[in-house]
């Protein structure tokens, strides 16, 4: 059977919705109903490449969001990134995986907006989650689709404060296809192909810069080590198990900080700022991008001010079989402290 080739379309989407309060110190932030608008470009894929039969044909592309919080401290967000949509349910029902970077129109400032624990920095990461019922065809090339989409703005930490934003909208839009859509036809005739492996070994380096939550502390560089193993079981998935070291420089300056301003905690300046954790993850893997998510439990952690579980969502790269980047996010539940940049080997 002939291969498809990639077709293209465009969609338009308005949103609105309401901020998720995840810290007491959000309340008075939120003063309205957060709305936006978000223009896609999409890649309508086919079975060019094995990756799309895979993943049911899925659609790949770039965004430009705005999002205006309807609150005067946290202002506005323009966000652009690129993202997938993955489909079931005979392509009825679509899930949207989107990661960018946006730039904030009013963040912290000791002097003007010293309201706004949100947003330290101008520049912040951008992720969303969308899952929406979709009909690409309701008229000729025009279809339309409603869901809800969950969008995240932060800046990992690398400045404090950085409480970050969440919201849940309502994500109703239409898109253009610039060719009549084709019928999605699997090829029987590919030989299944077995991705099952034997145990791999990971050894992966994340760093970056960030800062403690207190405000104007400075940035310290931080180096978080890690090693595990992982085991893949089909085309799509690999399971993780390992352990890491986080030498988090920011972490001496808050233990200092807090030794000093909390007295009756008794803590010792000179507490252990090292942290080891043991952490449990799922690689999901489309082409040579792949998508991480990891939970983790620390066994050593001197300094208790945190929740003993984090977690870290992100992608990887793969130069090679054997060498790969990525780009993560470790949080505390909805509190990140770190964007990681990392470089990995498997072996």
């Amino acid at each position: 059977m002939a291969q498809q080739k990639d077709t293209y379309a465009i969609e338009v989407a308005a949103l609105r919705g309401n901020v998720l309060p995840h810290k007491e110190d959000m309340h008075h932030l939120i003063n309205g109903h957060p709305e936006g608008l978000m223009l896609s470009f999409l890649v309508k894929t086919h079975g060019r490449k094995e990756w799309q039969k895979a993943f049911n044909f899925p659609d790949y592309g770039a965004y430009f969001l705005y999002q205006d919080f309807k609150s005067e401290p946290l202002g506005s967000a323009y966000a652009v990134g690129g993202f997938y949509n993955f489909y079931f349910w005979k392509r009825r029902l679509q899930l949207q995986l989107a990661q960018g970077f946006a730039m904030t129109t009013n963040p912290y400032d000791k002097v003007t907006n010293s309201k706004n624990k949100a947003f330290g920095t101008k520049i912040l990461d951008n992720t969303n989650f969308g899952l929406t019922y979709t009909n690409q065809t309701l008229f000729k090339n025009i279809g339309f689709h409603a869901g809800l989409l969950f969008t995240h703005f932060s800046n990992g930490r690398v400045r404090s404060p950085n409480s970050g934003v969440n919201t849940y909208s309502l994500n109703v839009g239409v898109n253009y296809n610039f060719s009549d859509e084709k019928a999605i036809v699997n090829d029987t005739a590919l030989v299944k192909k077995s991705y099952r492996e034997p145990i791999k070994y990971n050894f992966v380096l994340r760093t970056g810069i960030n800062e403690s939550p207190i405000i104007r502390s400075g940035q310290r560089p931080f180096y978080h080590i890690g090693f595990y193993a992982d085991k893949r079981l089909n085309r799509k998935s690999a399971l993780q198990l390992g352990t890491e070291l986080f030498l988090t420089n920011s972490f001496k300056d808050y233990i200092k900080y807090y030794a000093v301003a909390y007295p009756d905690k008794n803590i010792d300046p000179n507490t252990d700022y090292k942290r080891v954790g043991i952490f449990v993850g799922h690689e999901l893997f489309i082409n040579r991008v792949s998508l991480e998510a990891q939970l983790g439990y620390y066994v050593y952690r001197p300094f208790d001010k945190d929740i003993p579980v984090y977690d870290r969502v992100g992608m990887k790269y793969y130069f090679t079989d054997k060498i790969f980047a990525g780009f993560t996010v470790k949080t505390h539940l909805f509190l990140a402290e770190a964007l990681e940049f990392g470089l990995g080997v498997r072996l």
